[in-house]
C-alpha cells in the first residue's frame, strides 16, 4: 500500500520505516525543516535500536521518503496515519491543536478517498472531531473514513514491539475501512482487536493508566517495605506469581517518566472529570509518582546528612534504558532537587546527554561511569542501562571520595555491594 505518516517523531517515524519494511510505500512527513533534512541526509534524530539500519536499508530500495508537505502526503497515500505530537495543557488536558491543523491541512488536499488514521494518543472523542474538521473544510466531495490506531510502543524496543504486537487495535466506522487496515496489518499475523473509534480510543489511555498504576502501586510497598525493613524484590516476586496480577511492571523505583504515561494518566483524569466522571484513582497514581522522586532525595539526604558541597556522581538521565528520550525523565526532578541544596552533579549517559545539556544546567557531563564516580561523595543510579551492570565495582570504590551507592532501580544485589564495603541504599530493600 502507499502510506503517509504526518508526524515522523518517536511514533511516527518508527510506525513509518517499519511499515516500509514490510514492503509498503512510505512517506514521512514532519513540519520541522531541520529533522527533514536529516533524515533525508541519513542521519536520525532519536536513538533507538535497529532503527538507523532500518531506514538506511529501506531508503536504498526506495520504498521510504521524507517530505515537509502534508499535501504531498495525502496525493500520495491511500492510508493517512496522524503521528504528530499531543502534549499536555498545564491543566492536564491533551492539546489537540497539531491533530486539528493536520485534519484541516488534509481536508484542503483531498481529491478522492482516504482513509484518515489516528495513531497519536489522543482523549476518546477525538474521532469525531477529526471527521467533523475534514468534513466542514473539504469542499470537493472525495469520500474519507476516520479510524483509531492506537501504539503500543516502548521506547528501546519500538521495532520489535511493531514487528511483533501481542494485539492490534483498530477502531473503525466503515467495512471499508476495516478491510484496508487487515490487509495493511495482514503480514505481522497478530491478533487484531476490531472495535468502535471511541473504544479503540479509550483502550490506549485505559492501558497505558493501568500499567502505571501498577508501578505506582509497587513504589509504594517499597516504601512499606522501607519503613518495616522488609524487601520490596522479594514481595513482587510473590506478587507476580499470582497470575491475576503478572510480574511486570512490578520493578519498584524512582518512579516512571517519559512522554506516554505521565501525559496520557494526565489526560484520562481530566478528560473523565469533564465527562462527570470521577476517578481519583488516576490522581493518586500521579501524586505517588510525584513524591516517589522527593521520596529518593530524602533517602539521599538522610544518609549523607548536609548535602551542600558534596559531589554525587549521576549514572543514567534518560527516562528508561535504551533510549534518549529525556521528557519527563525522573533525573531532572532529582537532578534540579538536589542542586538546590548545594550538590554537585556529574553525570553520564549512554545515549541521552546530548538532549540532556539543554535540559540540565550546571551539571558536569562525562565521558563514562568511572569519570561520574571519580572523587564523588556518593553514586546515584537513575536509569538502568544494561552496561553498568557490568562495572568493576572495586575500580568505582577506590576513585570515589566515599563507597555509598544509591540505586534508584534496584539493579544491583546489596549482599554483594556491601561485602565489597559499599554502603548501600536502594528502593524498598530494608534501608
Amino acid at each position: 500500500m502507499k502510506i503517509g505518516i504526518i508526524g515522523s517523531g518517536y511514533v511516527g517515524l518508527v510506525t513509518g520505516v517499519c511499515f516500509a519494511h514490510l514492503g509498503n510505500d512510505v512517506i514521512c512527513v514532519d513540519n520541522d525543516l531541520q529533522k527533514v533534512a536529516m533524515l533525508r541526509k541519513g542521519k536520525v534524530p532519536i536513538y533507538e535500536p535497529g532503527l538507523s539500519e532500518m531506514i538506511r536499508q529501506n531508503r536504498l530500495e526506495k520504498r521510504l521518503s521524507f517530505s515537509t508537505s502534508i499535501a504531498e502526503a495525502v496525493d500520495f497515500a491511500d492510508v493517512i496515519f496522524i503521528s504528530v505530537n499531543t502534549p499536555p495543557k498545564e491543566n492536564g488536558e491533551a492539546d489537540l491543536s497539531s491533530v486539528e491543523n493536520v485534519a484541516r491541512e488534509i481536508a484542503r488536499n483531498l481529491k478522492e478517498y482516504r482513509l484518515i488514521v489516528e495513531k497519536s494518543t489522543v482523549p476518546v472523542q477525538t474521532g469525531e472531531w477529526i471527521y467533523k474538521t475534514i468534513r466542514e473544510n473539504h469542499k470537493k466531495g472525495a469520500q474519507f473514513d476516520v479510524a483509531s490506531n492506537p501504539e503500543f510502543l516502548r521506547e528501546g524496543s519500538a521495532i520489535h514491539d511493531f514487528l511483533q504486537p501481542d494485539r492490534i487495535v483498530i477502531g473503525v466506522s466503515s467495512t471499508k475501512a476495516e478491510t484496508i487496515l487487515k490487509k495493511l496489518y495482514a503480514p505481522l499475523k497478530a491478533p487484531i482487536v476490531v472495535t468502535d473509534i471511541k473504544s479503540a480510543e479509550l483502550i490506549k489511555h485505559a492501558s497505558n493508566s493501568f500499567l502505571a498504576t501498577k508501578i505506582a502501586f509497587i513504589n509504594a510497598v517499597g516504601r512499606v517495605c522501607d519503613a518495616a525493613g522488609a524487601d520490596v524484590e522479594q514481595v513482587a516476586k510473590g506478587l507476580g506469581l499470582d497470575p491475576r496480577i503478572g510480574p511486570s511492571f512490578l520493578k519498584a523505583g524512582v518512579g516512571f517518566g517519559g512522554f506516554c504515561f505521565p501525559k496520557d494518566l494526565s489526560a484520562f483524569y481530566r478528560m473523565s472529570e469533564k465527562l462527570g466522571v470521577k476517578f481519583g484513582l488516576l490522581k493518586e497514581v500521579l501524586d505517588i509518582n510525584e513524591d516517589q522522586k522527593q521520596y529518593f532525595v530524602q533517602k539521599i539526604e538522610n544518609a549523607l546528612w548536609n548535602l551542600k558541597g558534596k559531589t554525587l556522581g549521576v549514572l543514567g538521565l534518560a527516562f528508561k534504558p535504551d533510549t534518549d528520550d529525556m521528557r519527563f525523565a525522573p533525573s531532572i526532578t532529582i537532578i534540579e532537587s538536589l542542586q538546590r541544596e548545594g550538590v554537585h552533579i556529574q553525570a553520564y549517559d549512554p545515549q541521552a546527554m546530548a538532549k540532556a545539556r539543554p535540559v540540565l544546567k550546571k551539571v558536569k557531563f562525562v565521558r563514562d561511569p568511572y569519570q561520574a564516580a571519580a572523587g564523588a561523595d556518593a553514586l546515584v543510579v537513575l536509569t538502568e542501562w544494561c552496561e553498568f551492570k557490568n562495572l568493576d565495582f572495586e575500580r568505582v570504590k577506590k576513585s570515589m571520595r566515599h563507597p555509598v551507592l544509591f540505586d534508584g532501580r534496584n539493579m544491583f544485589d546489596p549482599k554483594e555491594l556491601k561485602k565489597m564495603g559499599f554502603q548501600y541504599h536502594g528502593i524498598g530493600r530494608g534501608a
